[in-house]
């Protein structure tokens, strides 16, 4: 299962993509409960609709979009919340630690 986060937006209007790719059968036990944990169905899919959704967003926040697997997510920073914060801060700290993702440029994502 590939989880990948991309934060875009701020201040500096900059784009970072953090990627973990669970394909062991322990690393897909560990990330399984957290992806389920996340209310997909919740949430819109694409930032814009992210953008329609959450009317009245801050300018010059971040807008998170997930992926895991097949499933899609896009979130303004204000809503990374509960399950979808320990999904977003894991799959970035897990990145990080591999190497594949230190906030590299969405030009140089791993995809």
């Amino acid at each position: 299962m590939k989880i990948s986060v991309e934060r875009t937006g701020g201040i500096a209007a900059m784009t970072r993509v953090w990627t973990v790719d669970a394909r062991s059968k322990t690393a897909i036990n560990q990330w399984e409960p957290i992806v389920e944990a996340c209310p997909w169905d919740a949430v819109p899919r694409t930032p814009r609709a992210a953008a329609e959704h959450f009317a009245g967003s801050q300018p010059d926040r971040f807008i998170y979009s997930i992926r895991a697997g097949d499933r899609r997510a896009a979130l303004p920073e204000r809503a990374v919340t509960g399950p979808w914060r320990v999904l977003v801060d894991r799959t970035r700290a897990a990145a990080q630690e591999s190497g594949a993702g230190q906030g590299t440029p969405a030009l140089d994502s791993r995809e």
